[in-house]
């Protein structure tokens, strides 16, 4: 059985979703990070990196949510299996730029509004961290004009690991009203089955 290691408030959750999207059986090993169980010899054998996720699927270790959902999208397909080179480029050009444009500013965002402690947080930061967001949800704005999904068809991998992502906007009350695209593309894939079941009712 695959075995997932990680907590879900964690980047674990985006690999959970794409476990459930697959309808997969699976095992999930809680590795918690405060009583500091990713820094043990057991699980630093498996992610030498000593963080979360890291997938156990027969032979292979992988850890890196983004390589995780990649390989599982294209080893079970499900639904979410790309079809062709072409496809697959622009799944890995999304992931890619999702986890450098986007998921660095909004991690500033969240330790600043809602992570640290209120003593502990500085509000020019978070803010000064949403206007720069201003110019990537601009671009992903534009990319999903007149269509649902980012890929030609149904939702797919591309769009799981971006939402994964982009969903982090609404925890840390990021304005979405300028960039109507993202907010409806974000509503609809959060409100998947398989992401509601990791997270009751948030959309």
């Amino acid at each position: 059985m695959i075995k997932i290691y990680g907590i879900t408030p964690t980047r674990t959750a985006r690999c959970l979703w794409m476990l459930g999207e697959l309808g997969l059986e699976y095992e999930q090993i809680e590795v918690s990070l405060k009583e500091g169980e990713h820094k043990k010899p057991d699980y630093l054998a498996l992610n030498p990196n000593g963080r979360v996720p890291t997938l156990v699927d027969g032979d292979l270790t992988l850890w890196e949510s983004m390589a995780i959902n990649l390989y599982l999208a294209d080893k079970y397909d499900g639904g979410l299996k790309l079809k062709t080179p072409e496809d697959r480029a622009r799944a890995v050009q999304w992931s890619f730029w999702g986890m450098t444009e986007i998921e660095p500013k909004l991690m500033t965002v969240l330790r600043n509004r809602v992570l640290k402690a209120e003593d502990e947080r500085d509000a020019a930061l978070g803010d000064e961290a949403e206007q720069e967001l201003q110019a990537p949800l601009g671009v992903l704005n534009s990319a999903l004009e007149g269509r649902d999904h980012l890929l030609d068809g149904a939702f797919s991998v591309a769009d799981l690991n971006l939402a994964a992502i982009t969903s982090w906007a609404k925890v840390g009350r990021v304005q979405l009203e300028p960039f109507p695209n993202v907010a409806r593309w974000l509503s609809a894939s959060l409100a998947r089955p398989a992401y509601q079941k990791i997270f009751p009712g948030r959309k």
